[in-house]
């Protein structure tokens, strides 16, 4: 068996064959090099293009996205449209991309509220149907968007429109059977078939149980700021439904 010891030199052949491995692995290593790079997600790529169908701005690129929209009977327009998504680009050229493409459609950024960090961004826009707001948050796969327009109109229509500084809460049941509404030191009742009853409420966060025959007590929380609307329902089967904002 040949070996090979410090300092020694091998003889011509061994050289040659030994070069020869450093040429195929060397050649092994930029090919492998080569694949990993042209397969990186493009994370790191500035250019962000506007999807034209999506309902609210939105880059054509996304690992994620979803449209929800809030409508109630008798209104066409939505009151709230609601977007969520996740884009693999950096948070600072998220933001880039919304401030050009929001401002092209006449939202006006608003100075108070906003909050710009290194990992979340917390923006609010008066746009030409209402009130509107975007959060960025970075991750390790990108930058998750969550960017919400109302309608005042479609609001004000529906009669859900909150008076200034002040929310509202509407109670909905649509069961068989009564419900009862217990929130705000209040109690709300509502039979069988009859139409939904709104209530004006400060901001701030609430504890609330609804209660209804034969069914177990539900109680949670709710967080309500000034200009939301917010829906409790009793679904037809009696049972509670999560809450839903309505504007």
């Amino acid at each position: 068996m040949a070996t090979m010891k410090h300092g020694a030199q091998a003889p011509a052949r061994w050289q040659l064959f030994a070069c020869g491995l450093v040429l195929l692995a060397s050649c092994l290593l930029a090919a492998s090099a080569g694949a990993f790079v042209s397969n990186l997600p493009p994370l790191f790529s500035a250019a962000l293009t506007l999807d034209p169908e999506a309902k609210l701005p939105a880059p054509t690129r996304y690992s994620f996205r979803g449209i929800h929209t809030t409508v109630t009977p008798g209104v066409e327009a939505p009151l709230r449209t609601q977007l969520e998504a996740r884009v693999p680009a950096e948070l600072g050229d998220v933001l880039t991309f919304y401030r050009t493409e929001l401002g092209k459609l006449g939202w006006q950024e608003r100075p108070d509220g906003a909050a710009i960090a290194a990992d979340h961004v917390q923006l609010a826009f008066v746009s030409p149907l209402g009130p509107a707001a975007l959060e960025l948050a970075r991750g390790d796969s990108g930058t998750a968007i969550h960017l919400v327009q109302k309608n005042a109109d479609a609001a004000s229509r529906a009669n859900v429109m909150p008076e200034p500084g002040q929310a509202k809460l509407v109670f909905s049941n649509i069961s068989a059977t009564d419900a009862a509404l217990m929130i705000d030191a209040r109690t709300v009742r509502r039979a069988a078939g009859t139409n939904a009853v709104s209530l004006d409420l400060a901001p701030g966060k609430y504890s609330y149980e609804l209660r209804v025959p034969d069914h177990s007590v539900t109680t949670k929380t709710l967080t309500i700021a000034a200009g939301d609307a917010w829906e409790l329902t009793v679904g037809r089967d009696g049972d509670a439904w999560p809450p839903l904002q309505l504007y």
